[in-house]
């Protein structure tokens, strides 16, 4: 039988004493499949995080968000979520080209207060050539009318709950969401006041490179 988790992890649980405890989670909670009850919960979701990581292991994390069933349960195994044109970075796709392990986290924060962990592989699928999902979600708009520019299918190998202790409940008030908009104002503007600051590679603001501040010492 092939055990869940890392062997850095199972060392670790040998350390701190946690073995028992973590293999009643793996035994309990723990799936390398979607179940009905994790399917549900997915369609019902309208964002999800997701981690990523280069050939290097330096990470990533992101946010995408959508209406209700944007992330697609394509079978017991398998998802796939529309990717749409944002800052043209690529940061998540450009990490999946070379190293295609992926964390997502849906969090309900509005009813049951429960977080759902896919991890898996990744992999990315132009928007016509999607051709394992129903003609109806190919052709799947964003609210703003923006046609995905790429999907990303992902496969299932680890699915499991987030408990809700520390998930605090929201409640969703009204916001007038521009969806694809690349207006500076309704996207947030500056409002960490980067343009101006100095970084390595130079600012882009004055057009001449600076020198980012150094580490703080104390830190």
């Amino acid at each position: 039988m092939v055990i869940p988790g890392s062997n850095a992890e199972h060392a670790l649980q040998e350390i701190y004493g946690t073995s028992k405890k973590a293999a009643a989670f793996y035994k309990k909670q723990m799936l390398d499949y979607l179940n009905p009850e994790m399917c549900e919960f997915i369609t019902q979701q309208e964002m999800v995080f997701i981690a990523s990581s280069d050939v290097k292991g330096e990470c990533d994390c992101s946010f995408r968000a959508g209406p209700p069933g944007f992330i697609h349960v394509t079978g017991t195994r398998s998802l796939a979520y529309p990717e749409y044109r944002g800052n043209g970075v690529f940061a998540s796709l450009g990490n999946f080209s070379e190293n295609p392990h992926i964390g997502m986290l849906f969090i309900d924060f509005f009813n049951s207060t429960v977080g759902l962990h896919i991890n898996g592989t990744a992999k990315i699928i132009a928007n016509e050539d999607i051709c394992h999902l129903p003609d109806t979600v190919t052709q799947v708009t964003h609210p703003g009318g923006q046609q995905p520019l790429h999907w990303v299918s992902v496969h299932v190998e680890e699915a499991y709950i987030h408990c809700s202790k520390h998930i605090p409940l929201l409640k969703k008030l009204d916001k007038e969401l521009h969806w694809g908009t690349d207006d500076e104002v309704r996207k947030g503007g500056d409002y960490f006041k980067a343009k101006r600051c100095a970084r390595p590679w130079g600012s882009i603001a004055e057009g001449v490179a600076e020198d980012a501040p150094s580490e703080d010492p104390a830190l």
